[in-house]
């Protein structure tokens, strides 16, 4: 199976792992990685290392970081360059993104079909609520 890790900048990650909770149980070989305002990068790097640690009887890992670019995401990044197990990071993630990769990981084959099954979901779930004026139902725009 393909562990899970969701990090990202404050309290991210416990509030994404809260929904995910309600909608799909308990999570199982899942963790979760908050970068709390008193974290150094040092820091953080420590505590994503331990959550792949204790993922360590998994195939193969997939890590959600809440901003691309940022801390949770470039050391997601520079953990799958030491290559100490395979690893894909994905950045920008939102709730819809993360419990799709939750539901479809047994039968997504390996942490990069998975990531892209994410993405799909994620860009999906994105929607730009208009009331128009012009016609008699509300719509929404992607």
């Amino acid at each position: 199976m393909t562990g899970m890790i969701v990090t990202g900048h404050g309290s991210f990650a416990t509030g994404i792992t809260s929904g995910l909770k309600l909608l799909a149980g308990e999570p199982v070989h899942y963790e979760s990685v908050d970068f709390l305002p008193e974290d150094s990068v040092e820091v953080l790097t420590g505590k994503l290392k331990e959550a792949a640690d204790r993922l360590a009887d998994c195939r193969d890992l997939i890590v959600y970081a809440d901003l691309t670019g940022g801390s949770p995401f470039n050391v997601s990044i520079r953990m799958k360059m030491e290559g100490e197990k395979p690893m894909e990071v994905v950045g920008g993630a939102n709730l819809p993104m993360i419990l799709d990769g939750y539901l479809a990981r047994e039968g997504a084959g390996d942490a990069q079909a998975l990531a892209q099954s994410a993405l799909a979901a994620g860009r999906e779930a994105i929607v730009w609520f208009q009331a128009s004026e012009e016609a008699d139902d509300d719509e929404y725009e992607e």
